[in-house]
């Protein structure tokens, strides 16, 4: 199935997959899946396990860790990028304010493609250690 080309573009102009060819674009794309949150809806919570990536398509979201709200999220924001690789507990939570479309991306779809792309595992252990030294640069 060709991927829908709103789908490659939004993934595209993120800072995790913008680095990557439209092939690899294209792949990832066909393997997110549209998801729409109710307002008030918790997308992710804090501590639970955590299987899925998501990048916001459209509508207002908040981020809070320990009850404290840190922060707005809307289109061409991510989350959940770090359950892709390892599946553990979320470290916010995000709860749609309106209607939040998110395209997902489960580490079950995702990992086939970085075990058969070394490009795509590439930008991937590049965009983490970056910002691993940023955190490091921060503590």
């Amino acid at each position: 199935m060709a991927a829908d080309p709103q789908i490659v573009s939004a993934f595209g102009d993120t800072d995790l997959f913008g680095p990557l060819k439209k092939r690899a674009l294209r792949q990832i794309a066909s393997a997110a899946r549209i998801a729409v949150h109710n307002p008030g809806q918790e997308v992710t919570a804090e501590g639970d396990g955590g299987v899925a990536s998501h990048l916001v398509l459209e509508g207002p979201g908040n981020v809070s860790v320990k009850g404290k709200s840190l922060g707005k999220i809307g289109p061409g924001d991510y989350f959940g990028e770090i359950a892709l690789i390892d599946e553990g507990a979320r470290s916010a939570t995000i709860t749609a304010n309106e209607e939040l479309v998110t395209y997902g991306l489960t580490f079950w779809d995702f990992r086939p493609l970085v075990q058969e792309n070394a490009a795509i595992c590439w930008k991937l252990l590049q965009f983490m250690v970056g910002r691993l030294r940023a955190a490091e640069a921060r503590g």
